[in-house]
């Protein structure tokens, strides 16, 4: 392969997803549909996303040697994605994320780390040649904090970070993000992460974080859209208007979209009214990886 365009510092899962009608309060049993085990994970499905488009995307991560390794794999493979730097960790399980999800097309995740807790500094000094030689890094916040850093330190091209699951990162390495990518409900935690005020309306929150530091940032709104926030100010981005079927996976497709036109030169502006259109395409089909557009796709139009 050449060298990444993209190369994606990140989390592999295996996802176990349940369908049901509603979600359960505290202490109910619920009888679900599914069952059935897909590839996911943050890291995973976003270099799945980029690389379905047409970019050239290397994997940073790790396995479990264990039955969920290989579909946790296969449209990564699919795909054509670089997983020379994918380690197999045999003292551990593959990532496994439970996902329920609802007949509104909402979703609740709870993520076992297994594998992915390789994906330290140690493990990204060790493969680091992806990370030096990529135009792009992409990270999430599904990885240890010291190899989110690590990576940040090797990266010789752009850094874009969406840190999901919020977690306590070096401040340094997360203020290189450009961008950085978040939803409403993250825009406010990592505001908190910095010692800032984390409430107040979407337009507020990408503000303030321009402000804290961050070069760029794209604030995500589902349905409603998204935020594109630099030291130029807030301007909206629209989002087609879509009957949802599952939003699994919605947010990654939206952020491996974005870097895959980065890469291919333009602006953040004309990246996130792109990306937009994929996340609308995505949550249109069941599945995270398995409903990511291809090139021949048509995406739906605003």
């Amino acid at each position: 392969m050449n060298h990444p365009q993209i190369t994606v510092v990140g989390s592999i899962n295996a996802d176990l997803t349940v369908n049901v009608a509603r979600h359960p309060n505290p202490g109910e049993t619920l009888l679900g549909s599914g069952g059935g085990v897909t590839a996911g994970g943050k890291g995973a499905n976003q270099a799945v996303a980029a690389a379905r488009l047409g970019a050239r995307v290397a994997l940073v991560g790790a396995v479990g040697a264990d039955a969920n390794a290989h579909p946790a794999t296969a449209l990564l493979r699919e795909a054509n994605v670089d997983l020379t730097h994918v380690e197999t960790i045999s003292t551990e399980v593959t990532g496994l994320a439970v996902i329920t999800v609802s007949e509104d097309g909402e979703n609740t995740i709870i993520v076992v780390p297994g594998a992915n807790v390789g994906v330290d500094a140690r493990g990204v000094e060790k493969h680091k040649a992806p990370v030096e030689a990529a135009e792009l890094v992409l990270l999430q916040g599904e990885i240890p904090a010291d190899g989110f850093a690590r990576a940040v330190e090797l990266a010789r091209g752009r850094v874009a970070v969406n840190l999901a699951p919020v977690v306590a990162v070096p401040r340094e390495a997360l203020l290189k993000a450009d961008p950085l990518m978040a939803n409403e409900h993250e825009a406010g935690l990592i505001l908190e992460q910095l010692g800032l005020r984390g409430e107040g309306e979407p337009k507020e929150l990408a503000k303030r974080l321009v402000e804290a530091g961050f070069a760029s940032v794209v604030l995500t709104l589902g349905a409603q859209g998204a935020l594109v926030a630099d030291a130029q100010g807030v301007r909206p981005v629209p989002t087609p208007i879509v009957t949802a079927v599952d939003t699994v996976g919605a947010g990654d497709a939206f952020a491996g979209a974005l870097c895959y036109r980065l890469v291919q030169g333009d602006t953040l502006d004309e990246a996130a009214a792109f990306a937009a259109r994929v996340g609308a395409f995505a949550v249109t089909k069941p599945g995270a990886q398995p409903s990511y557009p291809t090139q021949a796709d048509e995406l739906p139009t605003c």
